[in-house]
């Protein structure tokens, strides 16, 4: 059963660019509430969602593990953004998010530009990038070299 959303988180999952196969990365997922949201919208695609914290990563696993994990549309991953990086035979996500997540929303530009390189190295050449602070999303440019 796909997780109660606030209005706002709703807002957010429903304005992804989703497909029922796509690769998604969710950076700062917390808890996993829109990461479980978004892999109910999966068919053969999968959501990754990683935070630093250990203790978010612990609550999100044991919220998703009986539906979203045992599926294969979800997994989760204790990992800073700016130290994220594909493990070996890991494919290429299509599209990002974060919500909240100071290194991307201009708090720590330091960070957000590690960020932006491990998800430029994550991300297939056409994944799109989305963060909160629109109405209700802002995509922003992944930096190619």
């Amino acid at each position: 059963m796909p997780p109660r959303l606030s209005p706002r988180l709703a807002a957010i999952v429903h304005a992804l660019p989703l497909q029922p196969h796509s690769r998604v990365l969710e950076i700062g997922c917390g808890p996993g509430a829109a990461a479980r949201a978004v892999a109910a919208l999966l068919t053969t695609g999968h959501i990754l969602a990683i935070d630093r914290s250990a203790t978010a990563i612990a609550q999100a696993a044991a919220a998703a593990a009986t539906d979203e994990i045992t599926s294969g549309r979800m997994s989760v991953r204790q990992s800073a953004g700016e130290d994220f990086v594909l493990r070996p035979h890991e494919e290429p996500y299509d599209i990002v998010f974060a919500v909240r997540v100071g290194a991307l929303d201009g708090r720590h530009p330091e960070d957000g530009r590690r960020v932006l390189r491990r998800i430029a190295a994550a991300t297939t050449a056409e994944a799109r990038l989305f963060i909160d602070g629109g109405d209700p999303l802002r995509e922003l440019p992944i930096p190619r070299a």
